[in-house]
C-alpha cells in the first residue's frame, strides 16, 4: 500500500522563535498590521510504502523522532493518507 504523510514541525511554544519575531517586526513595513505573533516551522511530505496504516504510522513516527524534528526544541504532528 502507498501512503502520503503530511508532517508539521514547529518550535515548542515555550521557546523563542527568532525567525517569527523578525517577521512580526517587519509585517507593518509591507502594510500588514495587527499581527502579534508568528511561529515559523516546516512542512514535510513523505511518500512511502507500508503493509498497512499502522506500519506507515510507525515509519513516519520514527522518521520524525530520529531525523525530521529535534524533539528537545520542536514538536511535530502528522496525518497519513492512503494513495493509489
Amino acid at each position: 500500500m502507498k501512503f502520503l504523510a503530511h508532517i508539521n514541525v514547529m518550535p515548542k511554544a515555550e521557546l523563542l522563535d527568532p525567525q517569527g519575531k523578525v517577521v512580526v517586526k517587519n509585517l507593518p513595513n509591507i502594510g500588514i498590521d495587527g499581527v502579534d505573533d508568528v511561529r515559523i516551522g516546516k512542512h514535510v511530505t513523505i511518500s512511502l510504502f507500508a503493509k498497512n496504516p499502522k506500519e506507515a504510522n510507525k515509519k513516519v513516527e520514527a522518521a520524525c523522532k530520529k531525523l525530521l524534528a529535534n524533539v528537545i526544541m520542536e514538536s511535530y504532528d502528522f496525518v497519513i493518507e492512503e494513495v493509489e
